[in-house]
């Protein structure tokens, strides 16, 4: 176990980045198409090709899903990754073509220093194709991908990713570029609202605080309402059906409002997926599916810990701390 989403078997991950834009592409490519579907409980989300996946669609399985950065401009990293992945012969077969299956959500990252003079071309297909090309089973975490422009209201966001085994033996990982409205600390740290739910250390081993802070529940936001949103992939080795991976969404983002304060207002884009690779039947139905859905939640709040923790600072003037300058 490497403490990663590609510990689910069939699971692939690719990032591609671009530092003088500060913003980048997270590609989840899977071996088979995998069964999915979807969960928005954000306000204002950015998605694409994402009706599909509602347990009453047509279309059964995707062949990859990306997360984003570049707000509605970087719903072009798509087109790329439906390339890369046509020239691996994937994709839905209608009669001689195939089209391949990829839903994508983004995040807003216009702001945070780059260079977003890119002209008529955006750099959202070439990164979205390189992303699915160097898709493999390592990854690292923080200001890369999806994560690397991503902000929370006072530290540095990014790239997280986290794994368990339930007791039943299913694989469940989570994969989350980090971009809050609010924040991922109580009150100034190095504490995170996520602590409870931490293992071997994995986001500094703080704990939670003693005694808690006075002004823990005092919001802390970002400059603006609509500069955030959070974005993420559940996945497991489990049989599931498209239903069935819209409860395991809807249940993660429970970690979600319980690893970030606040999460899911009006302006946010909060997002998750959920995906079965069908590696391993359900050996006692919703027993299984119980347990699965507590380990998405988990899961995703531990990932959404260490994408903060694993940042680092953009170069930029005025640019936010990294946690790890701090603490």
């Amino acid at each position: 176990m490497k403490n990663l989403i590609t510990d689910v078997s069939g699971v692939k991950v690719g990032n591609s980045d671009d530092s003088l834009v500060a913003t980048g592409v997270t590609a989840i490519v899977f071996d088979e198409p995998a069964v999915a579907s979807i969960a928005i409980l954000g306000g204002a989300p950015g998605v694409r090709d994402t009706a599909m996946l509602e347990p009453e669609m047509t279309v059964g399985a995707v062949d990859a899903i990306l997360l984003s950065g570049g707000s509605a401009f970087g719903l072009d990293a798509a087109g790329g990754a439906m390339a890369a992945l046509r020239e691996k012969g994937r994709g839905f077969q209608v009669r001689s073509v195939r089209v391949p299956i990829v839903p994508q959500a983004i995040l807003f990252d216009l702001l945070n220093g780059g260079d977003k003079e890119w002209g008529r071309n955006s750099p959202y297909p070439e990164l979205g194709y390189q992303a699915v090309m160097k898709a493999n089973s390592h990854f690292t975490l923080g200001t890369v991908g999806a994560g690397f422009g991503a902000t929370t209201a006072t530290l540095k966001g990014g790239l997280g990713s986290a794994s368990m085994v339930t007791p039943s033996g299913y694989t469940i990982g989570a994969i989350v570029a980090v971009n809050a409205v609010g924040t991922t600390m109580i009150g100034d740290g190095p504490h995170f609202w996520a602590a409870p739910y931490e293992q071997a250390d994995e986001f500094g081993g703080f704990g939670l605080p003693r005694p808690f802070p006075a002004n823990a529940l005092h919001p802390r936001l970002k400059g603006g309402p609509s500069e955030n949103t959070v974005i993420a992939l559940i996945a497991t080795d489990a049989v599931l059906t498209k239903a069935e991976c819209k409860r395991l969404a809807l249940s993660a983002h429970d970690g979600m409002a319980r690893a970030i304060r606040p999460a899911h207002t009006p302006m946010d884009g909060d997002v998750v997926f959920a995906a079965s690779t069908g590696k391993r039947p359900l050996s006692n139905g919703i027993i299984d599916l119980t347990e699965l859905c507590i380990a998405a939640s988990d899961t995703l709040a531990r990932a959404i810990a260490r994408g903060v923790y694993e940042a680092e600072a953009l170069p930029f003037p005025g640019a936010l701390p990294s946690y790890n300058s701090l603490f």
